[in-house]
């Protein structure tokens, strides 16, 4: 195959396909992504069947175990795919609203229409839901996309883009509106980046690894995050049994994602009371837990005790691994954030109100929040329905990124004859 020539096509096909989205109605969107909910409903055991042909290959090439679990498509997560279909269905559909209007001395009234951003091309590893997911959002903000799977998910992606285009037909849209790349040959991803006559965003879905090398290549716009080194403090104003339950929760509900605690930093008033608290629990989970040496002395008995070193503070571990460290007061706590987060989330517990507006003011991240849990930094918690992916950039979309997201404003100005003198 010429990946050059392919992928052309793909693009030059995208490209027309997504002007033909960019006019189609509500009601036309909400019916394909009906449509293919169904479909998935109705073909699960196929997509059962050729997930199963994914996980072989992938169970034969010693494919991570954590890998194999975001590869393998339960009968639960095929009706979790079909659900969200329906979820985005019941969103208000951006495309078309208009707003802030206001009339210039003029006599002209100007606004902004809000309108989808054209081809977003979407590179992502392991998860198939991400095909049906991405799909969806893309639809109904009236985009087309180019999605690149990893080659690992190619027999369930390319069943499921089967099912994708038949629902877009079914409602009279392009079925190119939706294509996946059809190649494992990683040059595809290549001429993807650096096709902008063609893909106006690029969204990346994947490891450190990935992200990285597409930040040096990509001559395409992205929306991403590269890290989520993500911090709860604690502050000495704190409710101890709040501040328990959410450093528990920010660390150990899950351990590979992106939203999860990596540092925990508690004000020097109060983690003698707080620490071995919150030591009991991580040892249940086997948490390894690298402490300055203030918070080591504290926690000495602890078993899975490990001196934390510099680069702990800007390590996003992604396993059962905690760094802690003492501050002196909110002033170090924000200090330390700032120069070490990634700008993903950020919170304080804290029962004093300034402090915690002040927080608010001061992190710089896409989510900061005031007691609760790093862990809702998630668009569906967001009530955005779903998400495409996370950004800690600050142009364009900043945090979960969901429906709005995917559009982009345009001014828009009615008149009445008016000329300018």
């Amino acid at each position: 195959m010429d990946i050059k020539q392919y992928m052309n096509d793909v693009g030059t096909r995208a490209r027309k396909a997504s002007r033909a989205m960019a006019k189609a109605d509500t009601a036309a969107k909400n019916l394909a992504l009906s449509l293919i909910a169904a479909a998935i409903r109705r073909e699960a055991a196929a997509l059962r069947a050729a997930n199963e042909k994914d996980l072989d290959a992938a169970r034969a090439s010693g494919l991570a175990p954590a890998m194999l679990d975001r590869l393998t498509l339960s009968d639960k997560a095929i009706a979790t795919m079909a659900e969200g279909l329906e979820q985005i269905v019941s969103l208000a559909d951006p495309i078309g609203e208009i707003s802030n209007m206001k009339y210039r001395p003029t006599g002209i009234q100007v606004g902004q229409m809000r309108v989808p951003l054209g081809v977003i091309g979407i590179i992502y590893e392991a998860r198939p839901n991400v095909t049906v997911d991405a799909a969806g959002l893309c639809i109904k903000s009236g985009n087309a996309t180019i999605l690149r799977g990893g080659s690992e998910a190619i027999h369930c992606n390319q069943a499921l883009a089967k099912l994708v285009k038949e629902g877009l037909s079914g409602a009279g849209l392009p079925a190119d509106a939706v294509q996946i790349v059809e190649t494992t040959d990683r040059a595809a991803v290549g001429e993807l980046i650096a096709m902008p006559q063609y893909v106006d965003v690029i969204v990346p879905r994947g490891g450190k690894g990935l992200i990285e090398r597409l930040m040096r290549e990509s001559k395409v716009p992205m929306i991403k995050h590269l890290d989520g080194i993500c911090h709860v403090y604690v502050d000495d104003k704190a409710d101890i049994a709040k501040a328990v339950a959410v450093a528990f929760n920010a660390k150990c509900h899950r351990y590979g994602t992106c939203n999860t605690m990596e540092t925990l930093l508690v004000a020097q008033g109060i983690a003698a009371q707080l620490l071995p608290q919150l030591a009991q629990l991580y040892a249940g989970q086997q948490v390894e837990l690298r402490c300055d040496p203030v918070a080591a002395k504290i926690l000495a008995a602890y078993p899975h005790l490990a001196a934390a070193t510099e680069e702990d503070w800007s390590t996003e571990y992604l396993a059962p691994v905690l760094a802690i460290k003492i501050v002196a007061d909110m002033d170090e706590a924000i200090e330390h954030i700032n120069r070490y987060s990634s700008q993903h989330t950020d919170a304080i517990l804290t029962e004093d109100y300034s402090r915690a507006m002040r927080f608010l003011r001061e992190v710089d991240s896409a989510s900061v929040m005031v007691n609760a849990s790093t862990r809702f930094a998630d668009g569906f918690e967001y009530g955005l329905g779903a998400e495409i992916g996370i950004s800690n950039d600050k142009l364009h979309a900043r945090g979960p990124v969901g429906l709005e997201g995917l559009t982009s404003l345009k001014y828009v100005v009615f008149g009445h004859g008016e000329i300018r003198k």
